[in-house]
This record gives C-alpha cells, sequence and structure tokens, in this order.
C-alpha cells in the first residue's frame, strides 16, 4: 500500500495533554466540580422550595416562573434523577468537544461520524475521567489508519455498478453519482442527503492523501459547489484542484479526479481489503 502522508494529527501527547494542548486532568477536574456545585444547588433550591411551600407559596421552579411560560429543567427534579440527566449531558458536551479538537472526526467518512454521534445519544455514556480518556483516544490512535481506509471502502463500495464507468474493481479516472443536484425552472440546485456527503468524504480522502489540511464544512467542495451552482443556476460544470464536476438535469454527476497519484493510492487501499480486484504492478 502506498504511504499516507499526514493521515491523523497526533492523539495524545506525553499522556496528559489531548490535542490543542487542553489538559485532561484540568477537563476532569472542572467536570466533577461543577457537577458538585450542581448537586448542591440542587440541595438549596429543594430547600428553598420547602420554605416557600411551608408559607403557603408554591415551589421555587413556581415562583421564579414567568407567568404562563414553564420549560423543563433539571436542577428542580429529584436530585439522583437529576444528576443522572445533568451529568450524561455534561459528559456527552465534554466527549464531542475532545473528538472534535482531537482531529479524528477529519479522518471518519459520514456513517463512522453519525454512528460516533449516535453513540453519545445512548444512557450508558462512558464518564469523562483520565482513564477513560486515555483509553479511548489511545485505541483511536492505534485505529487511525483503519477508520481512514474503512471509509475509503464504504465511499467505494457506495458506487453504483449500474454505469459502466463505475469499475466494480477499481477507483476509475471518473465516477458517476446519482441524486446529486436537481433541476427545475429556475435551474440547478444541489441535493442534501447521501451523495453530498459522499462527494466531502471524497475531498477529505483525497486532501488527507495529498497531506494537505481538511477544510471543515463551511469550505468543503459541497459548501463550494452548491455556492456555484447558486451563482450559475444554468451552469452545468464545476471545477477545482481535485475534481471536475459536470451535472444534468436527470440529477446524475460525471466526477471526474484531476489527481492521479492520488487516486492510487486510493486504489491501494482497495487492493489491500481486496487483493484480487486489481492486478499487481510491476
Amino acid at each position: 500500500m502506498t504511504g499516507q502522508a499526514h493521515t491523523a494529527p497526533e492523539i495524545l501527547t506525553n499522556h496528559t495533554d489531548v490535542i490543542c494542548s487542553t489538559s485532561i486532568e484540568r477537563i476532569v477536574t472542572g467536570r466533577n466540580t461543577a457537577l458538585a456545585q450542581i448537586e448542591t444547588l440542587i440541595r438549596q433550591l429543594n430547600d428553598v422550595s420547602t420554605l416557600t411551600r411551608s408559607i403557603g407559596g408554591k415551589s421555587a421552579l413556581d415562583c421564579a416562573m414567568k407567568r404562563d411560560f414553564r420549560c423543563g429543567c433539571w436542577l428542580m427534579e429529584k436530585r439522583e434523577a437529576a444528576m443522572k440527566a445533568i451529568t450524561r449531558n455534561l459528559d456527552r458536551d465534554i466527549w464531542r468537544d475532545l473528538m472534535k479538537k482531537s482531529g479524528m472526526l477529519s479522518l471518519m467518512d459520514a456513517a463512522a461520524r453519525e454512528q460516533w454521534y449516535n453513540s453519545l445519544e445512548k444512557d450508558d455514556i462512558p464518564a469523562v475521567s483520565e482513564e477513560n480518556i486515555l483509553s479511548t483516544f489511545e485505541q483511536l490512535h492505534l485505529d487511525k489508519g483503519e477508520v481512514f481506509e474503512r471509509g475509503v471502502i464504504n465511499v467505494f463500495k457506495g458506487l453504483s455498478w449500474d454505469f459502466k464507468t463505475n469499475s466494480p474493481c477499481k477507483f476509475g479516472s471518473k465516477i458517476i453519482v446519482t441524486g446529486l443536484v436537481k433541476c427545475d425552472r429556475w435551474g440547478f440546485g444541489l441535493n442534501w442527503g447521501w451523495q453530498r456527503d459522499r462527494l466531502a468524504d471524497l475531498e477529505r480522502m483525497l486532501m488527507i492523501l495529498d497531506g494537505k489540511p481538511v477544510p471543515d464544512n463551511r469550505a468543503d467542495v459541497t459548501r463550494r459547489l452548491g455556492d456555484h451552482i447558486h451563482e450559475n443556476r444554468h451552469s452545468n460544470r464545476y471545477e477545482d484542484e481535485m475534481f471536475v464536476i459536470k451535472y444534468f438535469q436527470k440529477g446524475t454527476a460525471h466526477i471526474t479526479f484531476r489527481r492521479p497519484e492520488l487516486l492510487e493510492k486510493m486504489n491501494d487501499i482497495l487492493v489491500k481489503y481486496y487483493p484480487s480486484a486489481l492486478p499487481s504492478r510491476t
């Protein structure tokens, strides 16, 4: 397999810091301090409610609520249930932030990112602790090559073999996808959906293989293509450093790769997983 350039940023440094010099100790200490203060606040609010009810009033929540307006708040629920929910919500946000700073999301395809975010919605997410952070990101660091390669494989497997241009054995110099664009009386428009995600995945993989920074979703190829289509509603062609994209009224798009040496690296990954797919190169 051709060596990959800049497949991922370093996840851990000296086993004490997560990428961006964010101290694990500071995160864990801050998390525990915040939860302790929240628990104290819940106890105090419960004491206030006991007092206000004893003198003929309602709970602290009712006293502080704007007229004819109510919303849910865990601070006014029973302490055990409230602390469980609040802890889970805080840990979920911390894990998201750590993952974003680690750089691992840039290696994941859309399906892997969705799986990660869905895992954080479960009730049994791991508590944010030094041990859990270290073990999680050490494992992610070990798996980063496999994560990236799995993304390449998923994009390849998602191609339709109904088009002769799409080879079932390799990434050709041009691929055809359906449903990337739409066309109406006002001209072309870019669709939302999995084909859009797949195009963003392709660009991210090529940029990583080229050793260049991965653009975020505010500047990736789908954003640039969408802006181009919006500004040129009757054009059917877009170009950048990685792709030439020609799109048609029926919604299909022909994506031509402009960097054959990077395409070769992606095909090397396919050979690694499917040794009989391509003949060996001399």
